[in-house]
Parts: C-alpha cells; sequence; structure tokens
C-alpha cells in the first residue's frame, strides 16, 4: 500500500456522487458505475470496478459506521480508472491485513489489493481518501469532451440511471415545474449525444415516441 499527500490531477473531468454508506445504496452505486463505464467504452471493468466499490464502502460501514456520509469520485486518464472514495473518519488509516480462515472480518483490502492494480490511501486534516487503480489496457489521453452539451449529457445520462431507485418526493406544482424543466434538459443533451455519435436524433425520437404510445396503451 502507498500512501499519497494531495498532489495534481486527472486528466479527465471525474464522475462524482455523494451518498450514505448502507448496504442497501451499494447497489445502486454499483448500477452507476456499470452504466459510467459503458458510456466511456470500458464495459470490461465493469465487474472489477463493481467490486472495489463494494469493498471500499464495506471498509466504511464496517469501520467508521453505518450511515456515514461518503463521496466517490471516479476518473480515467485513459490507461487507468481510478476510484477514489472519502469519509469523515481521520483517525486510522487502512491497513492490508492476513487474517485467518477462521476470521469474520478483514478480508475487505485483501479483495481490493487481489483485484486493483493499485490503491492507497490520501490522509486529509479532517477526513482520508482510499483510492485504487485499474489498468483499461489503452494508453494515456488528455483529450476533453469538446462539446460541453455532449459531456452533459453523459453525466445527465449517469445520474438519471442512477437515480432510478430513489423514493418519491412530495409534488407541488413547482416541483412539477422544475422536474419538466429538468426533463427538457436532459431530453436536449441526449439529443446532443445522440448527433456526436453519428445517430440521427429525428429517428431516435420518433422510435422513442412510437415506444411511449405503445406502452400507454398497454397501460391503459
Amino acid at each position: 500500500m502507498v500512501i499519497y499527500q494531495e498532489s495534481g490531477c486527472l486528466r479527465r473531468r471525474p464522475w462524482e456522487v455523494s451518498f450514505t454508506a448502507e448496504p442497501r445504496v451499494v447497489a445502486r452505486v454499483r448500477r452507476a458505475m456499470r452504466l459510467h463505464l459503458s458510456l466511456w467504452g470500458l464495459s470490461e471493468l465493469e465487474d472489477v470496478a463493481q467490486i472495489c466499490i463494494s469493498e471500499l464502502v464495506a471498509n466504511v460501514i464496517n469501520h467508521v459506521g453505518v450511515g456515514t456520509p461518503v463521496a466517490l469520485v471516479v476518473s480515467t486518464d485513459g490507461a487507468h480508472i481510478r476510484i477514489e472514495l472519502s469519509d469523515p473518519d481521520a483517525r486510522a488509516m487502512p491497513t492490508l491485513l492476513a487474517p485467518t480462515s477462521s476470521a469474520e472480518s478483514g478480508r475487505g483490502l485483501m479483495i481490493l489489493d487481489a483485484v486493483a492494480d493499485r490503491w492507497g490511501v490520501i490522509p486529509r486534516a479532517d477526513s482520508r481518501v482510499v483510492w485504487c487503480e485499474l489498468a483499461t489496457g489503452l494508453e494515456v489521453s488528455n483529450d476533453h469532451p469538446r462539446d460541453l452539451r455532449v459531456a452533459q449529457a453523459e453525466l445527465s445520462i449517469v445520474r438519471h440511471g442512477s437515480a432510478q431507485n430513489i423514493e418519491a418526493q412530495v409534488v407541488t406544482p413547482l416541483s412539477t415545474a422544475v422536474a419538466e424543466k429538468a426533463a427538457i434538459d436532459l431530453i436536449t443533451d441526449v439529443l446532443h449525444w445522440l448527433h456526436a455519435h453519428g445517430c440521427d436524433p429525428d429517428e431516435t425520437l420518433n422510435r422513442a415516441q412510437t415506444r411511449f404510445e405503445a406502452q400507454l396503451e398497454e397501460a391503459g
């Protein structure tokens, strides 16, 4: 394990999400990770990345406590996927142990060490970040998306996919108006994303409308 101080920044804009470390939330975060890697064209790393996220969150649950607020950051420089999970406990650094066969805990970091190419800890004054990296097999790239709307579409798609299981809140005229605007923004961003990837937005809209109407008929 290597402990690093803060330095530098990753070449790609990271995906960030905050949540509470609870077992029921892990599945949602894993699905969001799978969708995000798919958008990046790195589907072959989905299984390993999901294992890493599960072990990082489990480490917080077991050693800090259920309900601890955490922040996940996922980045790539092309050659590696970097997964970081920060929590507010700066008292102790995670340590790689060799638990006995009868031990009921202590295997999380062993699993992380086995599946990740490297991992470590960034100590901070009031928190800590446990990170790991997975090799993509690709070359390092410094490219950023040239069209901000296309980049925003990818973020919107990921956020939309990760929010599918969030409980509904109280509906008011104001919240409905805000949601409608957000929906229009999402659709617009997706159309830009489709255009940027060589798809026909009009054809996609027509197919979506046909499917929507068919689903309404089935539900009616």
